[in-house]
């Protein structure tokens, strides 16, 4: 369920009008080519997790396959992106609640959810996965009601507008054929698309605290290409086949518009509710992989020794505080400077996704080859395709980056990327350099003393 809740979100519920006003039915073969390009990353990484079950996930892999650099880069990386994704959740989650409540203050919001979600982790991993569990809940029941109702109205050619056409699955070739926007116009969606599909890869976290890795991992993460089937292609094909998709107005939610075509009452409170949940469950899964990656990090000798702190059940606790005190200050940044904050913020989580999932990638190319043949042959759950499908992927997030330079909602992100990277890199080495230092005086200290200690024994040798 973490991981169904993890490719379901916001990017469903409402970016889903953009990849759709792009691409026009096609947007379904995207969907598919994205999802496709997620199975792998996703089955790379949990080959590594079944072999290796522990939270630190990717960073951990990064570092005892690559180099402590790569581990440094990974680790980091994945923690600022969850940041600024936690930052704009919850800086959005008062709108959500003015809907229902216009007198409280978004700030008032921001801070109760931070609260809640903040101890809702504190008290467990089991406690995270139980209200995980009821949120992802949620969003499911949202997706499949939505499919359910909207084929029923599609067979029974209900029709309660008399603007709009009967609804008919041949809405998906009939309103300028399945390419109605070109290829061109597919491809450009495959950039919104993608981020649709983050939190995915939480799977993997998860394993160093499942209580059978080496079984339910796998059965999740083998599921994704059908949630995805079900989830993304299944629901926009409906929404399509009710509402021709040049009739989707790209203002309000494609789930709003499918519920008013049903004659359904109060379709915006439904869909607010579920939102609502999403973006709760987006921020309690960020900031359960923070705290982890965190003490990761810290074991690694990549972060300050004081994060390596658990609790008695085993809460990485310093991780997940230090985590939601970062963003209490990024909150602050968003409501400060929103425009600051949106555009190159987020453009820097948005090139963190690629590079993140670009790492898992070369990082099973090495775990491969540190393990030979032999250790090849001896895992339990294994990428498919493994000599051909890493380059696949790796390939597909390069052309991915040149799509998006030409997209105007993202090329700030394909200038801030390389920016971010060489932050981070410059960032390693200087904690490098302060390592070899305190290296040295420590050298030095042990010296002095050995002088200190021979001398000393001399003079009593004379007396």
């Amino acid at each position: 369920m973490i991981a169904l809740g993890g490719a379901i979100g916001t990017g469903l519920f409402y970016g889903s009008s953009e990849s759709i006003g792009l691409a026009g039915p096609s947007v379904l073969l995207t969907y598919a080519i994205g999802g496709f390009m997620i199975f792998l990353v996703v089955r790379a990484l949990g080959e590594m997790s079944v072999d290796q079950p522990v939270s630190g996930a990717f960073s951990h892999y990064a570092n005892q396959n690559w180099s402590a650099r790569a581990g440094f880069v990974s680790g980091w990386n994945y923690w600022f992106n969850y940041i600024a994704v936690s930052m704009v959740e919850l800086a959005v989650v008062g709108s959500f609640v003015n809907y229902w409540l216009p007198g409280i203050p978004t700030w008032v919001s921001a801070a109760f959810f931070l609260v809640l979600i903040t101890l809702m982790n504190l008290a467990g991993v089991r406690v995270f996965g139980e209200f995980e569990f009821w949120l992802a809940l949620i969003k499911v029941a949202a997706v499949i009601g939505m499919i359910v109702l909207g084929a029923i109205v599609v067979i029974a050619g209900i029709n309660n507008s008399s603007d709009l056409p009967d609804p008919s699955f041949a809405h998906l070739w009939d309103q300028g054929g399945f390419f109605p926007l070109g290829v061109s116009g597919m491809l450009f969606a495959l950039v919104v698309v993608m981020f649709s599909f983050g939190g995915t890869e939480l799977v993997g976290i998860t394993a160093g605290e499942a209580e059978h890795p080496e079984r339910t991992i796998p059965r999740a993460i083998n599921q994704i290409i059908l949630r995805i089937l079900i989830f993304y292609i299944g629901a926009l094909a409906v929404i399509m086949a009710v509402v021709p998709w040049d009739s989707l107005d790209g203002e309000t939610s494609p789930f709003v518009q499918i519920f008013d075509r049903i004659g359904i009452p109060g379709a915006a409170h439904i869909l607010n509710l579920v939102v609502l949940t999403a973006v709760i469950s987006v921020y309690n899964s960020g900031l359960y992989a923070n705290g982890r990656m965190l003490r990761s990090l810290a074991e690694q000798g990549n972060a300050p020794r004081y994060l390596r702190a658990v609790s008695r059940n085993g809460v990485p606790v310093a991780g997940i505080l230090t985590s939601s005190a970062v963003t209490v200050i990024a909150v602050f940044v968003v409501f400060l400077w929103p425009e600051f904050a949106f555009q190159y913020l987020m453009s820097v989580a948005t090139i963190a996704a690629i590079i993140n999932w670009s790492m898992i990638m070369i990082t099973q190319l090495k775990f491969r080859q540190r393990i030979g043949p032999e250790g090849v042959a001896a895992l339990k759950y294994r990428l498919p395709w493994a000599r051909v499908s890493p380059w696949i992927v790796l390939v597909f997030f390069a052309v991915l980056v040149v799509l998006m330079a030409f997209h105007p909602g993202y090329r700030t992100a394909v200038i801030v990327g390389p920016i971010w990277l060489a932050i981070l890199l410059i960032a390693f080495q200087v904690k490098r350099g302060r390592d070899g230092s305190s290296a040295n005086r420590q050298v030095a200290d042990l010296g002095a003393r050995s002088d200190q200690l021979r001398e000393e024994g001399e003079v009593e040798g004379l007396a």
